[in-house]
């Protein structure tokens, strides 16, 4: 929380030792609120890439043949995709149930690959030539802002104009003015809703298992309006009201 403190900035009960003010320098808490709406600026995709054979070789083999496929594949979109990185790898034996000695029954791999796309334009494209990818799962996507976006900071500042125009209004009812700033507390810019982990290892999605030959068809994806919440914290001094 950043916090600005302007006591004893010369003007009357603005000391330390009078938290709440006085008759001649009373003061006002007030709480200003922002809630806008953004286009989002990327969207990010999960893509889980598997491979299952009986030896054990044959399925490094394979996850690392398709693994090749799927980050080429991601990399031909250019400067489309952000971000791109390798997340978890796995390669597990599959134990037989029945057999009383450590019987292998087949080995499993994954390689999890995530990418943040900003050209939604071929998101749609992107999403479903990877879900054509043999063995390949395709999640998302997931809407969101860049932690610097200027979206954030448009609602702090509107949050803040907020709290001063609450804040005059209530002098102004009392007949006074507002004298200085004492405290503005800034309580964050943050989503609407928690919003879900960037990569969840959710069941589903889209999967590929090998089918036509051709192109798969383009999916129309409509990008998610993200909406942004400032609050505010403030405390102003104010002149003495004029109560008769």
């Amino acid at each position: 929380m950043t916090e600005i403190s302007e006591e004893g900035a010369g003007f009357p009960g603005a000391s330390q030792g009078v938290p709440y003010g006085t008759p001649e320098a009373p003061r006002v808490a007030v709480r200003g609120e922002a809630v806008l709406e953004f286009d989002p600026e990327l969207a990010r995709i999960g893509v889980t890439v598997s491979a299952r054979g009986t030896d054990r070789r044959g399925a490094l083999e394979d996850l690392t043949r398709r693994n090749a496929q799927a980050l080429e594949l991601i990399k031909s979109y250019g400067d489309a995709v952000r971000k791109l990185s390798t997340g978890t790898f796995s390669v597990q034996p599959e134990m037989s149930d029945r057999s009383r000695r450590e019987r292998v029954n087949a080995y499993n791999g994954r390689v999890r690959l995530n990418a943040t796309v900003t050209d939604f334009t071929v998101l749609g494209e992107l999403t479903t030539r990877l879900g054509d990818l043999e063995l390949t799962e395709v999640e998302g996507p997931w809407w969101g802002l860049w932690d610097d976006s200027p979206a954030h900071r448009t609602a702090r500042q509107q949050a803040v104009r907020e709290a001063v125009t609450r804040a005059r209004e209530y002098a102004e009812a009392l007949g006074a003015r507002l004298v200085a700033l004492v405290e503005l507390a800034d309580l964050g810019a943050e989503p609407a809703a928690p919003p879900p982990p960037p990569y969840p290892a959710a069941p589903g999605g889209m999967r590929g298992y090998g089918g036509p030959a051709g192109p798969p068809p383009v999916l129309d994806l409509e990008p998610q309006r993200q909406t942004v919440r400032a609050h505010v914290n403030a405390r102003f001094v104010m002149s003495p009201p004029r109560l008769d």
